[in-house]
């Protein structure tokens, strides 16, 4: 099959799981911000960063080094999933009990005494995802990509299902009869706390699931794959923990930096939070590249035509992600309903929210020189500078412009790594990626986006009219340059 083909395929059925399943969990989003004010919906936007930063530092990189080493040849797939996973399991039990004993101490520094049961809950549920994870990789590694959907799914729906029958089936049955099957699972006084709950169940079913990954998972330790598993892999840690910092420090530390009061801050917090989950449409897509991505990059990377089929990746990708940018910013007028009324006041962030999405996801692409080059050190050090831009960026203009700032962060901080990244790529790993037609991609989503705005608030005009008309102008455009060149007379699918 042709390689874009396989690789569009592959993203299909990843996104289809992707999609689905977390379209289910962002369904959660209006029916927690319909139902929670701003300040409680902040406590879950931020015990929720907490456990990104955590997550990173729980896999220890091992989920692309698992990758690397086993399409490398040099050991056995069987040894490689056996090391990695070993290593998993006791560095994530040791984790759990740990901050199981010390979940009081650690509630009082996070300003959340008496919520100690929150701590421990996502300790745990950091733990399971973690253990999961690797059995996760192991799917996508052997292309079963239909089993690794059906588990997302099954998992997401669990969440999403049990998260509506806490919080709404009990509690109207709690205001109806206490006493009742249904109403005595409902405890006031946790509130936003059954949110938790139902994704702590939802991660434990999913380890039953994955049994048979698990079945014959526990292979051969390898002490010398071991290490050169960490040499590897450790660096993707500082990478991936850059990463977090930022794609989530801002919701982490709004609270902190925020020049309001802490009732104030966290229902700042909530706002920011609810809106930013607005991308939902570029982090779904970006995160289906992402599943089929890795494994195609390093499978492919021995292919005479590697380097060009990149740069085409490159395009087609851009293509996408700005659609999906026109998409939901000249049709804000339907996607506000997907929050409440009390946090539409961050509506006005969103476009730099996406415009930073689009840049992550060139980074995703354009970082395959140091994945491909086993150069993850400086991989590191391109993720380091990007988390040093986003926190002098943050800590200078969250006080100053609340959390437009953080969003401009977001921006800024992506644009420079994508451009560092491209410039060290081109010395260690040249792709001929089109700058010149991605740039104009971008560019040409933006203008657009600007038409619109004219259009609707200078001409007056009707904003889903307006939104059609830029949106068509965009795809015809796109038709005319890279769809209908595929269809003269001797152009082949591996053009």
């Amino acid at each position: 099959m042709n390689p874009i083909k396989r690789l569009a395929s592959q993203t299909a059925v990843y996104g289809v799981s992707s999609v689905l399943g977390r379209f289910l969990n962002y369904l959660l989003v209006p029916f927690l911000t319909y139902t929670f004010a701003p300040a409680e919906y902040g406590v879950i936007a931020e015990f929720y960063a907490y456990m990104g930063f955590l997550a990173v530092v729980l896999m220890f990189g091992l989920e692309t080094g698992y990758f690397r080493f086993r399409s490398g040849g040099e050991w056995p797939p069987a040894v490689v999933y056996g090391t990695v996973l070993r290593v998993v399991v006791l560095a994530n039990s040791a984790f759990f009990l740990l901050i199981y004993v010390q979940r009081e101490p650690i509630a009082g520094l996070l300003r959340h005494a008496g919520q100690s049961d929150y701590v421990w809950w996502s300790a745990a549920i950091l733990a399971l995802d973690s253990v999961g994870a690797v059995a996760f990789a192991r799917l996508r590694a052997e292309h079963r990509a239909g089993r690794f959907a059906t588990l997302k799914l099954v998992e997401i729906g669990v969440n999403v299902g049990l998260t509506i029958f806490f919080i709404y089936v009990c509690r109207r049955a709690f205001e109806s009869n206490p006493q009742s099957l249904f109403g005595s699972l409902w405890n006031p006084a946790l509130g936003v706390g059954y949110v938790f709950i139902a994704n702590l169940i939802a991660s434990a079913l999913k380890l039953i699931l994955l049994r048979p990954e698990f079945r014959d998972g526990f292979g051969v330790f390898d002490p010398t794959l071991f290490v050169r598993l960490l040499r590897y892999s450790l660096p993707m840690v500082v990478i991936g923990f850059a990463g977090i910092i930022n794609e989530m420090l801002d919701r982490a530390a709004l609270k902190y930096l925020l020049p309001f009061d802490d009732a104030t801050n966290m229902a700042q917090l909530g706002i920011y939070s609810a809106v930013y989950k607005l991308s939902i449409l570029m982090a779904l897509f970006i995160q289906a590249f992402r599943y089929a991505g890795e494994p195609f990059f390093f499978s492919y990377a021995k292919a005479p035509d590697a380097r060009q089929t990149y740069a085409l990746v490159l395009n087609w990708f851009v293509i996408c992600c700005v659609f999906l940018f026109l998409l939901v910013t000249l049709f804000m007028d339907v996607f506000q309903y997907f929050v409440g009324s009390a946090y539409r006041e961050g509506l006005t962030v969103v476009p730099v929210l996406l415009l930073a999405s689009l840049l992550l996801g060139i980074y995703v692409n354009l970082s395959i020189w140091y994945k491909l080059t086993d150069r993850t050190l400086l991989g590191a050090g391109v993720s380091l500078i990007g988390a040093a831009i986003t926190i002098v960026l943050l800590v200078w203009w969250v006080p100053i412009h609340g959390y437009a700032g953080a969003a401009w962060a977001h921006l800024v901080c992506y644009g420079s790594m994508v451009l560092m990244s491209y410039l060290l790529g081109r010395h260690y790993y040249p792709v001929p990626y089109q700058i010149g037609r991605v740039l104009g991609y971008v560019g040409f989503g933006v203008a657009l986006y600007l038409v619109d705005r004219g259009l609707v608030t200078q001409l007056d005009w009707n904003a889903p009219a307006a939104g059609t008309l830029c949106l068509t102008v965009f795809l015809l455009v796109v038709f005319l340059l890279d769809v209908r060149p595929l269809t003269r007379p001797g152009v082949s699918d591996a053009d």
